[in-house]
């Protein structure tokens, strides 16, 4: 996968910051030198208030008249921000936070894929296929077979018309971009592409039990991938 890269001053700025708390730089309840800081990063006050202003929606930064600017303890932090869990995942020393969003998936997509296998229209099956074409193409390419799982994915989700369950795609996403970093880089990664067959049949076919079971499956696949393929 190709990491996402900030694009702009103000995104830099954000990312360095949640880069100096994910690595208890300031650890919490750290109370930050505004000055010293815009100093350090060479950026106007008035920027960095602004990044400021993103990590304390985030959660992760507060502030109190007479007190400063701080770092919130992580129980404050908004564990479903996609921005924060990408942080995290770059920043874990174990895969814990990995596993915990590979159980996530374990929950929410093969009910999703039951539901698409009654909602999903002609659009929406034609859609997938487009995926899995692109999964089988990518071939050896890790960016493209990353790219096009992310994809399918995406896609499924939007097959439920459920605008809640669309959301999570957001969620899901970032641990299925870090297993896929993981495993498609291996030599000994295995075809994905029938899995996501499985998947894609039952949905196009109606099957609202067999888009379940199959999902299940790929996901059990992809947790047991993942496992082998770690250092």
């Amino acid at each position: 996968m190709t990491e996402r890269r900030p694009r702009g001053l103000h995104e830099q700025t954000v990312e360095a910051l949640a880069t100096r708390i994910l690595a208890d730089e300031w650890p919490e309840g750290a109370v930050l030198d505004l000055p010293t800081l815009r100093q350090e990063l060479d950026i106007s006050l008035t920027a960095l208030r602004e990044a400021l202003k993103v990590l304390s929606a985030k959660g992760m930064i507060g502030a109190r008249q007479k007190h400063g600017t701080f770092v919130q303890p992580r129980s404050r932090w908004n564990m479903l921000d996609a921005d924060v869990m990408r942080w995290q995942i770059a920043a874990a020393e174990d895969s814990s936070l990995l596993d915990e969003l590979s159980e996530v998936r374990a929950v929410v997509e093969p009910a999703a894929a039951r539901l698409a296998a009654t909602r999903a229209t002609p659009e929406d099956v034609a859609a997938l296929e487009d995926a899995l074409l692109r999964m089988a193409d990518a071939g050896s390419d890790v960016d493209a077979a990353v790219r096009a799982d992310l994809l399918f994915h995406r896609r499924l989700m939007a097959a439920t018309h459920n605008s809640f369950l669309v959301r999570m795609e957001r969620i899901i996403a970032i641990g299925l971009a870090e297993r896929d970093r993981i495993v498609h880089s291996t030599p000994a990664a295995g075809d994905p592409v029938p899995n996501h067959r499985a998947v894609l049949t039952a949905i196009s076919t109606g099957d609202p039990a067999a888009a379940e079971r199959a999902m299940l499956t790929l996901i059990t696949q992809a947790r047991t991938d993942a496992t082998q393929a770690r250092p």
